[in-house]
């Protein structure tokens, strides 16, 4: 038992120090979003007498024509596009990666490597979209996040695929499977775990994206919901309960989202760690 006490206290210790840099910003944020202007000015974390939640996120969802609103379709569309997107390219280059062998092979995996080290350039990809006409829309965005998610998801892709045997695909070749088929009939049901993780993961950045949508998708009519606290900050600049209201709204459909399917995102990641 006394060995077993340091390892418990560190434990204990561990899950305060995570509860002090998790939960007081979510507390700050949530006893906040309720209060009267004059109470969440003075920007204390302990809650008010007096709260009004319903009518501070009715006015938030009602502020400039339900702009939220359309901010949450436009951040929903672009998400469903990128992962649908993501999944398709990065599937199949995980599984042409593992399954090839050559020096061509070697330089390619060289650059999805390199893709994950290289920091994105702003001006030259703005430069591009304008040239190919996808400047300020969606198809531009989705592009550019899916050109930034797709190194991680390759690598993830490729080692779940190494676990899978292949005299799987020399079994299917042999029942008249073309190369197509075998990786759309065969190898991509397989590949549920690593997608799910891939898709989760992927949403979550995407829909919490506040860089990319600010300089490849300006304009009003192009806002997604990290662009929203803009508004707040610089139209209701002294109504602060507004500002974090909108942040709470914001931030609840990833949160929820990220704790319903965490258990998905670990049984992904370790999927291929080992190799059958």
């Amino acid at each position: 038992m006394s060995r077993k006490l340091p390892h418990i206290l560190v434990e204990v210790l561990s899950v305060l120090l995570a509860l002090a840099i998790f939960g007081v910003p979510v507390s700050y944020v949530v006893t906040n979003a309720g209060k009267t202007p004059v109470a969440a000015a003075q920007m204390l974390i302990a809650p008010s007498a007096t709260t009004q939640y319903l009518k501070n996120f009715s006015d938030v969802i009602a502020a400039s024509n339900n702009m939220l609103v359309r901010a949450f379709i436009n951040s929903t569309i672009i998400t469903i596009m990128s992962i649908v997107l993501l999944l398709a390219v990065s599937s199949m280059a995980g599984f042409v990666l593992d399954r090839r062998k050559g020096r061509a092979i070697a330089w390619i995996n060289f650059l999805v490597l390199a893709g994950l080290m290289i920091p994105p350039a702003v001006v030259p990809t703005i430069w591009l979209l304008k040239s190919i006409g996808l400047y300020k829309t969606f198809l531009g965005l989705v592009l550019v996040e899916v050109a930034l998610s797709f190194p991680f998801s390759v690598l993830l892709y490729r080692g779940y695929v190494g676990a899978i045997p292949r005299e799987l695909d020399e079994a299917s070749f042999m029942d008249g499977c073309t190369g197509i088929q075998l990786f759309v009939k065969v190898i991509f049901p397989l590949m549920k775990p690593v997608s799910t993780t891939i898709a989760i993961i992927t949403s979550i950045s995407v829909f919490n994206d506040f860089v990319n949508p600010l300089y490849f998708l300006p304009g009003s009519k192009n806002v997604t919901v990290q662009l929203t606290l803009y508004n707040f900050i610089s139209t209701y600049v002294n109504k602060w309960n507004l500002l974090f209201a909108d942040i709470f709204l914001i931030s609840l459909p990833p949160l929820l989202f990220f704790i319903l399917f965490n258990r998905k995102i670990v049984s992904g990641m370790v999927a291929g760690a080992v190799k059958s």
